[in-house]
């Protein structure tokens, strides 16, 4: 573990500051480092969640940091998705990966831990990770978890400096502990700049049911609803269902639009981009990419490795700059005391 964490901290040192969602300068090549090493050709498998690429949240975010470990480190990536939502499904899908010859084997959500768990025990010479789970433990495991809450503790206090009508709204795709943390970071942000913002909060599904990240039209109407009981700015933490709520935002005048993992100002069609303030980057694609590294370099240990502010694992985006911009003096105080530790998000709401 502890090479894992002199890479993450090498790593770290040549990025830039939170929020500004531009990516590390280019290192070492997986050519050279196997060169000196005398190791084998890497083969990356990565295991996206339901639906695959194209999401413009979650899965586009690990397959941004595929994208470049396969330019930068120069190795092999291969990408598989299940073809349903099942446990099932998600042992076939890393099967397939490993059949290949995949090592490491990269799972893109939490609800790969029962494969993950079953693929370990079965598969000792692989080594996988799995991005938003830390119950297993075993020694070809690799944690990539986050601090959801920091970034949306910003996100939040920029919802809250923004809105007009003292009203905002989150949307959870499905309310369990790991999007509860995004509820917890935004509502205290927002509170910080502004005690008497009110805040609304509707998951779209709960336990056993996951639905709740595949159903645009339900974010829709969600968030057409809280528009009508006044919330003017609505903040999306829902996987592909995000994309109705900026639907319903981008149809109502005066309202705006907080996205979530990606910078989905980028992604956004362009009438739609005035709409979208900010996003809260959760940077699965730096992690995604550092977990290769370090594959590369040696460290094949299971553990956890936590993404955080210090590791820009999490930040604000700026690209609407002309919406953003205002906003930035004291979200960047409010940034730094976090960093600092002189402020501590809450995980749980």
């Amino acid at each position: 573990m502890r090479t894992r964490m002199l890479l993450a901290v090498a790593t770290a040192a040549t990025l830039t500051i939170a929020g500004c969602g531009q990516s590390p300068a280019p290192t070492e090549t997986a050519g050279a480092v196997l060169a000196g090493l005398g190791a084998e050709h890497i083969k990356v498998g990565v295991a996206f969640d339901t639906g695959g690429r194209g999401d413009k949240s979650f899965n586009d975010a690990a397959g941004a940091g595929l994208d470049r470990a396969k330019k930068e480190l120069e190795v092999e990536v291969n990408e598989a998705s299940p073809q349903k939502d099942a446990d099932e499904e998600r042992v076939a899908t890393l099967t397939k990966l490993v059949d290949g010859g995949n090592n490491p084997v990269i799972a893109v959500g939490f609800q790969y831990a029962a494969a993950v768990k079953q693929m370990a025990s079965e598969h000792a010479d692989t080594t996988f990770a799995i991005v938003d789970d830390d119950s297993i433990v075993a020694d070809n495991v690799v944690s990539l978890v986050f601090a959801e809450e920091q970034g949306s503790y910003l996100v939040g206090a920029a919802a809250a400096l923004k809105s007009r009508s003292n009203v905002i709204g989150y949307i959870g795709g499905v309310k369990f502990p790991l999007l509860e943390k995004f509820e917890a970071g935004f509502v205290a942000g927002a509170k910080r700049v502004n005690p008497k913002i009110e805040v609304k909060v509707r998951y779209l599904s709960a336990p056993p049911d996951f639905s709740g990240f595949g159903v645009p039209e339900k974010a829709e109407k969600v968030a057409a609803d809280m528009m009508a009981d006044k919330a003017d700015v609505i903040y999306a933490a829902a996987g592909g269902s995000g994309a109705g709520a900026l639907k319903a935002v981008a149809a109502t005048s005066g309202a705006t639009f907080v996205g979530v993992d990606t910078d989905q100002y980028e992604s956004a069609e362009a009438e739609v981009k005035p709409v979208v303030l900010t996003s809260m980057l959760k940077r699965v694609d730096n992690a995604v990419f550092q977990e290769i590294q370090a594959f590369i370099k040696g460290d094949r240990a299971g553990g956890a490795r936590r993404f955080d502010l210090k590791t820009e694992g999490v930040g604000y985006a700026v690209s609407n700059e002309p919406a953003i911009a205002p906003l930035q003096p004291k979200l960047e105080l409010l940034r730094q005391q976090l960093y600092d530790g002189k402020i501590v998000a809450p995980t749980r709401p």
